[in-house]
């Protein structure tokens, strides 16, 4: 009877180990890549910030803020412009990576107006993609503020 006693907590705990060790198993299986990221579907711009400057989504064009870009697996991706055109259009493909242990975005086409291809990823998630870059304001200004965009699904 004393045997059968001891052996009931050793099979609950031998239990609750085996219950947590399949759960964290689900956790990291469940951890999406960068790249599974950036490719899950189309991204439309959110908002843009830069620097002292604050919120700088009202400077930018309407037609860049409906604009849906795309990554594709295989580093290709494009620019559809939706109901508001860009006059020229912006429109078009693009290749892109990831470098700097993926930490940076390259695109061979800047997706934005005064911007280049390079963007440190500030976040990445199912949601949201916030990219920062340089940008220099054209005079009289004739300063370059850190200016983060961010995407959203």
């Amino acid at each position: 009877m004393q045997k059968q006693i001891f052996r009931f907590p050793l099979y609950i705990s031998l239990l609750m180990l085996l219950i947590t060790a399949a759960c964290q198993k689900e956790d990291e299986e469940d951890t999406l890549t960068k790249t599974e990221l950036i490719v899950s579907s189309g991204w439309k711009f959110d908002k843009a910030t830069a620097g002292v400057y604050g919120d700088i989504s009202a400077y930018i064009d309407a037609c860049y803020k409906d604009n849906v870009i795309t990554f594709s697996t295989g580093g290709t991706g494009t620019v559809n412009e939706a109901t508001v055109v860009c006059a020229p259009s912006t429109a078009g493909s693009f290749t892109w990576s990831f470098t700097n242990n993926e930490t940076t975005l390259n695109t061979s086409s800047a997706l934005f107006p005064g911007g280049a291809g390079n963007f440190t990823i500030v976040s990445l998630n199912e949601t949201n993609l916030v990219l920062s870059m340089p940008f220099t304001i054209p005079p009289p200004v004739s300063q370059t503020v850190v200016t983060e965009i961010t995407l959203k699904h």
